[in-house]
């Protein structure tokens, strides 16, 4: 099976249409040819189509609340049965535990005013920030999941969109693109390493799609810090922890003793964190 890709496609940008599933499986935007969510309950889901498929679905733009799979009749379309949380819909869950992002693609057959007049149209990055169960249109259980657009012109520098003077009495913009390509594969390494343990305290939380932590950055990507996306320059903490590094509430020396906390980093011999990058963090995020 080919490796999944979260995240941009190379060579593939926002707004790019698609004749088919066929074109769209091809170009590697959305490899299933009839699945709308293409994705698997260990790794997560790297993208999904909206294809007017389901009643309970919301397009509201730049917020999708997005239906789950299973329990719906293929002619009529309504949900005849419950939706459970596995497979497709807990790799959306686990894209909520682990930050992972999940590529969008609408289809002209999506009744909303944000379809494409034909074909498939690729209309980028999307992050699922929460999902629950509820009592559908039909009366049966669904999964739904809250995805919201990841700005690309104020997240981490990823595209930046600036008005060209020579077309300033047009509608048109001269589009930058300037993104910082994650690998999303390192913030699952780095968690698995520590099992979900926080480095800090040692806590695993739980929940219904599995265990939970957070891959943080010690020097930040993107303007002006341009840490980089690699294994050397990630903790792996719970939320509490990760907000209060992030925010100068503790440092860590070059012995990973703590500052601002009790207590020593914990590390595994496979996990080489720079020390420049902990300098770099004592330096710019503490008083």
């Amino acid at each position: 099976m080919a490796e999944r890709i979260f995240g941009h496609i190379p060579n593939v940008y926002e707004g790019d249409n698609f004749e088919n599933r066929l074109t769209l499986s091809h170009s590697k935007v959305h490899r299933p040819t009839q699945a709308g969510i293409s994705g698997s309950q260990k790794e997560g889901a790297d993208s999904i189509v909206l294809s007017g498929g389901y009643e309970d679905d919301q397009d509201l733009g730049d917020v999708i609340i997005y239906t789950g799979h299973g329990g719906r009749d293929p002619d009529s379309k309504k949900q005849v049965a419950n939706q459970i949380l596995s497979d497709k819909n807990l790799a959306l869950a686990i894209n909520c535990q682990n930050g992972l992002p999940v590529r969008v693609i609408r289809g002209a057959s999506h009744k909303s005013q944000f379809s494409p007049e034909f074909g498939y149209r690729y209309d980028g990055l999307y992050k699922v920030v929460k999902y629950w169960k509820k009592k559908g249109k039909s009366g049966f259980n669904v999964w739904l999941f809250r995805l919201e657009k990841i700005d690309t012109d104020k997240s981490l520098g990823f595209e930046v969109k600036e008005d060209a003077p020579e077309y300033a009495k047009t509608t048109r913009t001269t589009v930058i693109q300037q993104r910082i390509n994650r690998d999303y594969s390192l913030t699952i390494r780095v968690k698995e390493i520590y099992n979900f343990h926080c480095q800090v305290c040692n806590t695993k939380l739980f929940t219904n799609a599995g265990f939970y932590a957070e891959a943080a950055h010690i020097k930040p990507l993107g303007e002006p810090h341009h840490g980089p996306d690699t294994l050397d320059n990630l903790l792996c903490l719970c939320p509490n922890h990760h907000v209060m590094f992030d925010f100068g509430g503790f440092m860590i020396d070059d012995d990973f003793t703590l500052v601002g906390l009790d207590g020593k980093l914990t590390v595994k011999p496979e996990h080489q964190i720079n020390k420049d990058f902990l300098r770099y963090h004592r330096e710019h995020f503490t008083i």
